[in-house]
């Protein structure tokens, strides 16, 4: 398994290092690369086709401003596509995620919350796991894992207002 992560610009990647966290941490290979659907389509064009043909299965693709990346990767491809907004000025991201999330019929793309790289990658593995039951489970421990966490904090927050109660605060 592998997903092909295509950002616009080599400043995106602090936004979309924690994808590729995600992914690695579920075994999923990673492909990566800067390619511009407007500065440079052909070599877009090239990277989609020579990831398909590595086996690129997924490609999630990262974009501010005019965001158009996305599209233009899944005109390329039948594979899912998978968008995340950049926020960039003026207009923090909004101009991103209106260009991303607006495709014409015939040619989705999944598109994320700005700067949703995380969950663009948990999107990826859900795909994966469709296929594959090794990354089902792992993904179902992962959610177990979350819901724990949450439990937790919940516990602790209960333990410090026990001792601090004001005003009979009801806690459910």
């Amino acid at each position: 398994m592998k997903a092909a992560i295509v950002m616009g610009s080599d400043s995106d990647w602090s936004v979309m290092k924690p994808a590729v966290d995600t992914l690695k941490e579920f075994g999923i290979e990673v492909e990566l690369t800067v390619a511009s659907a407007h500065r440079t389509p052909d070599r877009v064009r090239s990277f989609v086709r020579q990831a398909r043909q590595s086996g690129a299965d997924v490609f999630i693709a990262a974009a501010g401003m005019a965001a158009h990346l996305a599209g233009v990767i899944a005109s390329y491809t039948t594979a899912p596509v998978i968008g995340v907004p950049i926020a960039s000025e003026p207009f923090k991201g909004f101009d991103s995620l209106m260009s991303t999330v607006q495709m014409p019929p015939g040619v989705p793309v999944a598109t994320m919350a700005v700067n949703g790289a995380k969950n663009a990658a948990l999107f990826a593995i859900e795909i994966f796991a469709i296929g594959d039951s090794s990354v089902k489970r792992k993904l179902l421990d992962y959610r177990s894992k979350m819901a724990a966490e949450v439990e937790l904090k919940d516990q602790r927050l209960r333990e410090k207002i026990t001792c601090c109660i004001v005003d009979d605060v009801s806690i459910k």
